[in-house]
């Protein structure tokens, strides 16, 4: 059979051109869908908006002292008996700025026979009125003058040939503070600007020791406190509520302590947390004064105990103590009352958030952590002994009712005398720092609960503007610095959880 030889012949592949354009084009959509992709992604990795996240809450609880004492001024009184002499004088027509009324003879002079106190002096009017006499301050230091009351207030005050005071008609009224040395008598002047006028006014001392006042705008300490002009500041993004007492509802500046001139912990400690969140914050204080974590603050489930002859209460048991093999009477008070005052205002306040902060309604909450400062009225015994373990069921009572089991917790010593401490309020504070978690001794603790020492803060009464040793004399540095200290240790806190 003879072999068929086959050829086949296969068409060379034909090449094929894509226009320039459509390759442009196709690049470009595929470079756009990239693009696209990466910036979604990205966008849902991004942290979210510090607009768009829960409010911090702090929640502050303690004593009268976390009430807050520190004084902000040295307040101011009715002037009256530090003044002599005083001679009213009337002259023609309304006042005159061009007019140099001590060059002129008045229409009419009387001898004031009541200046100051509570009780208007009976001016006469019926022209500019100026009243000249003699001042004479009981304390060498730096005064305010607050001359008038009502429309009153329109004039222009000098002491010792200076303006100390001026309020022209619609505008605010200027102050000069001036040193005056106790026991110098100086002259002094009122020139009223309008037809009402009035023996009436007020001093305050502006330099005494340890007001804040005299802190920051004197010693120059937390410059943050004020404006370049010495105005209070009130920080826009932390928010102070208090519950049961310091009552304030405001932005955070001062005022939020036992009365508008007075500062707890919680100025100092707002100011550095509110600096370290990009959130706002919200510092919810309930705290009241007198009060022992033994007997008022007792948390739920503490059990009695038994101390030399007596049975001590547990929660929720009246009286604080009876006589073992006797019957208890109750009294109108129980074990763990003020706890129960405390937090169920908190809680209040929690429950009803929207309502109680518009500002922020719709935005939720975090509880960030919680501070405590108290132990004064544990500084006997059983009490000192009991305070350790009466505290660390506090902080896991606290916790589990407001379900944060390892929220941050700062607790700052007690302080009194400073250093020069001893006795149970001694051991009071050493069972303060015995819980903090970097002791070791629980660790549980350890990360979330920090004591903060502050016996170094302790002010004597002649650099403070009360010898009062239970209220820390009333220092306001004393109350900044214990504020700034829980401040931090909050921050060491949160860094440590992060």
């Amino acid at each position: 059979m003879s072999s068929v030889r086959c050829i086949f012949f296969t068409r060379p592949p034909v090449k094929q051109i894509i226009p320039k354009d459509v390759i442009m084009s196709t690049i470009r959509s595929s470079f756009v869908f990239t693009l696209s992709f990466v910036l979604t992604l990205s966008l849902l990795t991004l942290p979210t908006p510090a607009a768009d996240k829960p409010v911090k809450v702090y929640i502050l609880s303690g004593q009268s002292n976390m009430v807050g004492i520190g004084q902000v001024t040295g307040g101011g009184s009715r002037w009256g008996s530090e003044f002599s002499n005083p001679i009213l004088s009337v002259y023609s027509g309304k006042y005159d700025s061009n007019t140099d009324y001590d060059k002129i003879e008045p229409m009419n002079t009387v001898q004031l026979e009541v200046f100051g106190g509570n009780k208007p002096s009976p001016y006469p009017g019926g022209g500019t009125q100026i009243v000249r006499g003699f001042i004479q301050i009981k304390t060498t230091g730096v005064y305010e003058f607050r001359p008038g009351y009502g429309e009153s207030t329109h004039n222009m005050m000098e002491v010792d040939g200076q303006e100390v005071y001026r309020r022209e008609p619609g505008k605010d009224a200027v102050h000069k503070h001036i040193k005056l040395v106790e026991g110098k008598k100086v002259p002094f002047k009122i020139t009223y600007f309008t037809d009402h006028a009035n023996g009436l006014g007020w001093i305050a001392r502006v330099d005494i020791p340890g007001t804040l006042e005299t802190v920051v705008k004197q010693d120059g300490k937390f410059p943050y406190l004020v404006d370049k002009p010495g105005n209070w500041i009130a920080r826009d993004d932390v928010w102070y509520k208090g519950v049961v007492t310091a009552t304030a509802n405001k932005s955070l500046s001062i005022g939020c302590g036992a009365s508008n001139n007075n500062i707890g912990p919680e100025l100092g400690f707002g100011h550095i947390v509110g600096d370290h969140h990009d959130e706002p914050v919200l510092i919810l204080k309930a705290s009241q004064g007198n009060r022992s974590l033994g007997w008022d603050y007792l948390p739920p489930d503490s059990e009695r105990f038994e101390h030399e002859g007596y049975i001590y209460a547990g929660y929720k048991d009246s009286p604080a103590r009876w006589e073992i093999g006797t019957k208890p009477e109750p009294i109108n008070w129980y074990a763990g009352k003020q706890y129960d005052d405390c937090f169920t205002a908190t809680h209040d306040v929690l429950n009803n958030f929207d309502k109680e902060f518009p500002h922020w309604k719709s935005r939720g909450y975090e509880i960030a952590g919680f501070v405590w400062w108290q132990g004064h009225k544990d500084g006997g015994e059983p009490y000192a002994r009991r305070y350790e373990q009466n505290l660390v069921h506090f902080i896991k009572t606290l916790r589990k009712g407001f379900d944060t089991p390892n929220a941050p917790f700062v607790i700052a010593t007690i302080g009194f005398d400073g250093w020069n401490m001893e006795g149970p309020h001694k051991k009071v504070a050493e069972a303060q720092l015995a819980v903090s978690g970097d002791r070791g001794k629980y660790p549980e603790f350890k990360g979330n609960v920090l004591s903060v020492e502050t016996r170094d803060f302790w002010r004597e009464p002649d650099v403070s503007p009360k010898n009062q040793g239970f209220h820390y004399n009333q220092n306001a540095e004393t109350y900044m610095l214990v504020g700034e200290a829980l401040g931090n240790g909050m921050i060491q806190l949160l860094k440590a959880n992060r």
